[in-house]
Formats: C-alpha cells, structure tokens, sequence
C-alpha cells in the first residue's frame, strides 16, 4: 500500500471514532476526486528534516551541500533533499520553509520547526529542543489566524480550518541517544529513555489540544551504521556486527525504538481522536546500509564531505596539516550513502523514502484499499 493510501486509511481510523462506528463514503460514491491529500505538513525534528533553520537562526550551512538537487546550499545537512522533501513531493506539497527564515517563506502548506541538533529533551546540542518547536508552533498557530482573519484572506498563511486536518510529523531523538552517549555511558542512556519519551508524548500531548489529530512518528536510524560512529568504535574488540555497524550504539537505538512504538500504542488509548502511524526508518536505513553494493553504492562507511580522518573538518571546510588537504568533496555524491560521515546523501534519502512511502515499514500497515476525499472526512474534524 502506498503512502496517500496509508493516510487516508489513517483519516477513515478516526473519521470511524467521530462518527461513533458509521461506515466512511469513499470518494467513488460523491464524485469525488479519488486522492487523499492533506493540506498543510508540519514537522518537528533536527538535522535529518532541517530544510534551512539552523541556516537562518545561527550559520549558514555552507557549500558544497546542496550541490545535487538545488545546485547551492539550501539549509539542508546533504547534497540534496531530506525524507522530508520526498514526503512533500508525494503530497504534492512545496518544500516546508523553516519557522526560523524570515527571508522568503510560505506557510500556506505547512511549517518545518526541526532545527539541526535538536533533542528531545533539553539540555542537548541545540536550544532549540522538542518543548521550544511545539512553543513555536502554538504561537505560529495563534498568530497566523488572528492575521488570517484581519487580512480576510492571505497566499502565504495557512487557512485556520486547516489545522485541524494537516500532517504532524516527527523525526527526532537521536541527538538525545547521541549526547547521551557522548557526555555518560550507554547504559545511562538506556536508563534516561523512559524520561525521553515522557516528553515527547507530553509534546504530542500538546498538539493534540491545540487540534492536531494526524501523526506520522519516525523512529530513530542506527547510529552504529554512521561513519562517524563506526571510525571512532571499531577499534574496540567484537564491537562491529556483520554489516559492520558499531553493535552498542544499534542496541541502544532499537531499545528506544522499542520503547517508542509502546509509548505510541498508549497515545492511541489516551488520544481516541488521533491516528497515530509509527514508522519503522531504523529498518530501512539498516536494509539499505547492508545491502550498499548490491544497490550501487560505493562502501557505505565511506562518505562524501569533510573528514574524520586524523583531523576533523566539517563539511564545507578545508585544511591543510602537513602538506595534505582535508576536506574535499567526493566527485560522485550519487555513489555514496553518507554524505558528511552523519548525514545522509539525497540518494540514499531517496531509496529510504521509496520504503516508508509505500506503507510496507509502518505501523499499522492497512490493508483497506479504499479511498477517500480528505476535504469531506475534514468536515468531521472542523473545532476540535
């Protein structure tokens, strides 16, 4: 099943519950247009969906990143676009302009709030943690209703009815389970997930009062599998598995992920209005990690952009130490799965993607085939 069927299938789940059980009209039945599309994105999240925040509110991403797609810097950590512009483009939706840019953005199809380095909890690398995105966005809420109605109508603001019927989705957690590990031990972080967690259900919480009723949740990727991860751990005894991702930091990862999907199944029983799909994205980085040559990919420990290599040099950045210079891009971004050693090149973004979009890693994973007219389901969802 596809990605706009696993949506819709999502807004008949809670079309159900509002109608008290009643059977939903497809869209064969009203004439209608036979897709599902929601009007508006808005997404919570750090580097992997960060389309131009950290950009605009502290440096400026630099060139070469970007060089693929956009064919200069555009905000975003790879050469080209993030899941989140591959979610966009299936919707039929512009690229998410980031909350923080000031500087040509348009809201009218949703908000992108993830910004580079952001945790869950506070405390991390970023200040701009999960707790600041949802404040951000209950403003933006507020603010952008009060002028929808002073100006009666406007190109570049959501309709206020809108709210109600959008996509909330989160790609968030890693650089909890990263600073974690990078400033205690393993088993800390693995003590600290419950406490995680809380926090993000407290932030879906939120966004459920202020109307948000549709969820699409990305688990975190494995961390063991980044090149930056598996250079300053694979010297340690037994420490890579068969693939050769970095085994401490995956077992972390699939702990959280664990934990996740429980703490979505009880969001469920509290939230009875809300449709919840969790997305298995750690299964599908790992697939395609493991399987890099069968798939084109040059070796998928080996990435792109910048160093880790004696010297640390981000990408975007030169050095040269002793006669030898660090820091050039590769001459194929195509061939590589990891653009920086942390992020993900848009080809890799690109197959990873094509996996979550077709329903095949989600949960639930909907067998109905039936469609239907978001606008009309929308009816039903109007003032909450």
């Amino acid at each position: 099943m596809d990605f706009l069927r696993l949506l819709c299938a999502a807004v008949l789940l809670v079309l159900g519950l509002l109608l008290g059980g009643q059977k939903a009209v497809n869209a064969g039945s009203d004439g209608g247009s036979g897709s599902c599309r929601f009007p508006a994105i808005y997404n919570f999240g750090d580097s992997n969906s960060d389309t131009g925040a950290i950009s605009a509110a502290i440096s400026e991403v630099p060139p070469p990143n970007g060089e693929t797609f956009f064919g200069k810097p555009s905000g975003r950590l790879s050469d080209g676009r993030l899941i989140i512009d591959f979610i966009a483009e299936k919707m039929q939706i512009p690229y998410l302009s980031p909350y923080l840019d000031s500087l040509g953005t348009n809201f009218r199809h949703g908000v992108n709030f993830a910004t580079s380095g952001s945790s869950i909890r506070p405390g991390g690398y970023s200040p701009f943690h999960l707790g600041i995105q949802i404040s951000q966005f209950i403003r933006f809420k507020s603010r952008s209703i009060a002028l929808y109605k002073q100006l009666q109508s406007t190109r570049r603001l959501p309709r206020p009815e809108d709210f109600p019927k959008a996509l909330y989705t989160f790609d968030i957690g890693q650089n909890d389970l990263a600073y974690g590990i990078q400033h205690g031990t393993i088993e800390e972080v693995r003590t600290s997930i419950p406490a995680i967690l809380s926090q993000l259900s407290q932030a879906i919480s939120q966004l459920y009062k202020e109307g948000a009723r549709f969820f699409w949740v990305h688990n975190t990727g494995p961390q063991g599998c980044l090149p930056y991860s598996v250079i300053y751990d694979k010297s340690k005894p037994g420490n890579l598995d068969k693939s050769g991702c970095v085994k401490p930091l995956n077992a972390v990862a699939q702990e959280f992920n664990r934990q996740l999907k429980n703490s979505i199944m009880r969001l469920r029983s509290q939230l009875p209005l809300a449709a919840f799909t969790y997305v298995d994205v750690y299964s599908a980085k790992y697939t395609l990690i493991s399987d890099a040559k069968k798939q084109g990919f040059v070796d998928p420990f080996d990435f792109c952009c910048g160093s880790y290599y004696g010297f640390h040099i981000d990408c975007g950045r030169k050095a040269v130490v002793n006669g030898t210079v660090y820091g050039n891009p590769c001459s194929s971004p195509t061939t590589h799965i990891s653009w920086d050693g942390i992020h993900y090149s848009q080809a890799a973004n690109a197959l990873i993607a094509s996996r979550i979009l077709n329903g095949s890693l989600s949960d639930p994973q909907f067998q109905s085939r039936t469609l239907v007219t978001v606008p009309r389901i929308h009816e039903h969802v109007r003032g909450l």
